[in-house]
């Protein structure tokens, strides 16, 4: 058992995603059409572990805990760290001063902060030792490689949300978790260059790499609508299975939750989601996402602390935290207030 001890923030900076939505797209209506409202974007030498260090000592702050008390570092990203061959969970651990940390590296990509929630439940029951865990969930865009707007259904912004988590009772205490993977779409989103298989070359005139986008999606489909259409129906489906299943390990219904925090979706697929949970859409996340933009691995995060904050929870809500992202997974996380 663990709670949820402090909470921390740090955002690139807002835009008005009509002012900026010509930059990245010329198909403006349909971006817009998604429904989001703000993105924040990071400046040019502000990179995601600087994010993750920033949210990091704001949680670290809010707990009333310094780094060198952390047993347990997770670093949930969703895009690329600044290097390849190289640990951004370690080098956050040691930016941070917390020289006696497990540091953990999780990538998947919108479930990855789940993850780590679960990742330090498994080591609070095992490691009798271990009081204080750090998880962070970070994205930051590498627009060279992806668009920010064009590449997915999703206005994608810069920022990173942290959790200090201590072992024992107390308010925003973890309850469950449960998480499912369907390997056959591993290859969505997949960049074909820069990998062992395809290693970047010198004097290379092929062109900027970018990651594979919707486009290869319906590809892989073959066009076919009633296959997409098909495809959309198992996201909700599996949406619906990973909810339940973490509330079986809860004991409770699903309609025992007060909230359901969704990742940062559009607007059609968050309603797609909450209809398939039978959830009313003013008990999610959706406004707060809209303001935010996606910020990938921190969305749940971000907006569990949003609703905290706004007095929109009350103690004894049970609040399911819910993510889908490439690989594909799926994965809940219930948190009791």
């Amino acid at each position: 058992m663990f709670r949820i001890a402090g909470f921390g923030t740090a955002l690139g900076a807002p835009s008005p995603v009509a002012d900026t939505v010509a930059e990245y797209s010329e198909d403006t209506d349909r971006v817009l059409g998604y429904g989001y409202r703000t993105v924040h974007r990071a400046p040019a030498d502000v990179q995601v572990s600087d994010l993750a260090h920033d949210a990091a000592l704001a949680a670290l702050a809010e707990a009333g805990a310094a780094a060198a008390e952390v047993n347990l570092l997770v670093l949930a990203l969703t895009d690329l760290s600044e290097y390849l061959y190289w640990d951004a969970a370690a080098a956050l651990q040691h930016r941070l001063g917390a020289p006696g940390a497990e540091a953990v590296l999780i990538t998947q990509a919108c479930t990855a902060a789940l993850a780590g929630l679960t990742l330090a439940a498994g080591r609070f029951a095992t490691h009798p030792d271990y009081e204080t865990a750090l998880i962070v969930g970070a994205s930051r865009c590498c627009e060279q490689y992806w668009n920010r707007m064009q590449t997915q259904s999703m206005v994608f912004s810069d920022g990173a949300t942290a959790v200090v988590a201590r072992r024992g009772p107390g308010a925003v205490r973890w309850r469950a978790s449960h998480a499912c993977t369907d390997g056959r779409f591993a290859d969505f989103y997949r960049m074909d260059v820069g990998g062992a298989a395809n290693p970047f070359s010198a004097g290379d005139t092929s062109g900027q790499p970018h990651a594979r986008d919707a486009w290869d999606i319906m590809e892989f489909f073959d066009y076919d609508d009633e296959r997409l259409d098909g495809f959309t129906r198992l996201i909700d489906e599996r949406t619906r299975e990973v909810v339940d299943r973490a509330c079986e390990r809860a004991g409770v219904r699903r309609d025992a939750l007060a909230r359901v925090v969704f990742l940062h979706d559009n607007v059609r697929a968050i309603t797609s989601m909450a209809a398939a949970l039978g959830v009313p859409l003013d008990r999610t996340n959706l406004e707060i996402g809209l303001d935010a933009g996606h910020l990938g691995a921190a969305d749940q995060l971000y907006s569990l602390q949003r609703l905290l904050a706004d007095g929109s929870l009350a103690p004894g809500d049970l609040v399911a935290l819910v993510g889908l992202g490439r690989g594909m997974h799926w994965a809940c996380t219930l948190v009791e207030i």
